[in-house]
């Protein structure tokens, strides 16, 4: 009962903390905060690797990182997004080249493919997918670095955490409570089919509930019916796979959290996780599904 306590106190602060920070914080400082998330989250992940016996070029892969998430951000608030994603295909080359040439020197590396992999890994794996955060918030809208994310972004935003993490929290709750066949144990002993489709309806019902509240109109982009119930079971079971995956890297590494930096919920990956795989999918699926109005 503790241990749910903390978690239930952490989730509302953080969703507190972060729904301050959508709707009042200028874009400058939302840049900040997602440079020092993904700075703090990529060296969990590389902690997780080291405890295989792995050794990974840490430093260079989150100066690679936070690199990949600040030309992003200068790309969509001073020049309006073009050419954003050749920036950013510049800097992932300059990133797997600098982890190449890292590895020359090394001698004594018995691993030095396992070395480089995984350091280029946990590029893509974190900063990469989360940079989709980037142009979900500001692909829409006019945007000045110094003020706030535009209202497309905004709810749109707003909508993916809500529907994801909803997900999360109701598959916690139900497979806590009625939890009694085993989704994946090799994987993640604990979760259970009943909290599979716990979380599913919980994100249904939160897409829809937000869908209706915004009677489909995300601020330039229109949302309908059919995109509100599809976005309501894809993106829980996008964040689960999410959820699993790092449950598979944290076995490998042999432990139960990624770190302890929020009470009730361990480290700051291990709240990221499901949504790293949901915001790519979402980001394109807005792109190519939702018209602009």
């Amino acid at each position: 009962m503790q241990s749910l306590n903390k978690r239930i106190y952490s989730g509302m602060l953080l969703a507190g903390v972060l729904g301050l920070a959508i709707v009042k914080a200028p874009i400058s400082l939302i840049c900040a905060m997602l440079l020092l998330i993904v700075a703090i989250a990529m060296l969990e992940f590389y902690a997780i690797i080291r405890q295989t016996g792995v050794s990974v070029y840490k430093y260079l892969g989150i100066t690679g990182g936070v690199t990949l998430i600040g030309i992003s951000f200068c790309a969509y608030t001073f020049n309006g997004g073009a050419h954003a994603a050749e920036y950013e295909l510049a800097v992932l080359f300059v990133c797997i080249m600098a982890v190449f040439i890292r590895q020359f020197p090394q001698r004594l590396n018995g691993q030095p493919i396992t070395t480089m992999a995984c350091t280029i890994l946990g590029i893509l794996y974190i900063p990469f997918l989360f940079n989709f955060f980037t142009k979900l918030g500001l692909s829409w809208d006019q945007n000045d670095f110094f003020r706030g994310v535009g209202v497309s972004g905004r709810l749109l935003c707003f909508y993916l955490i809500a529907v994801v993490k909803s997900s999360d929290i109701g598959a916690f709750l139900v497979g806590s409570r009625f939890g009694r066949h085993k989704l994946f144990p090799r994987l993640s002993p604990g979760k259970t089919w009943e909290g599979f489709f716990g979380g599913l309806l919980f994100g249904l019902i939160v897409s829809l509930l937000l869908f209706l509240a915004c009677h489909g109109h995300f601020g330039h982009k229109l949302m309908t019916l059919a995109d509100a119930l599809l976005l309501g079971v894809l993106l829980p079971l996008l964040g689960m796979a999410g959820d699993l995956v790092e449950s598979l890297l944290k076995r490998a590494g042999g432990a139960k959290d990624t770190g302890n930096i929020i009470p009730g919920m361990g480290g700051l990956l291990d709240v990221l996780d499901s949504l790293l795989t949901a915001i790519p999918f979402f980001y394109f699926y807005v792109l190519w599904f939702m018209p602009t109005i």
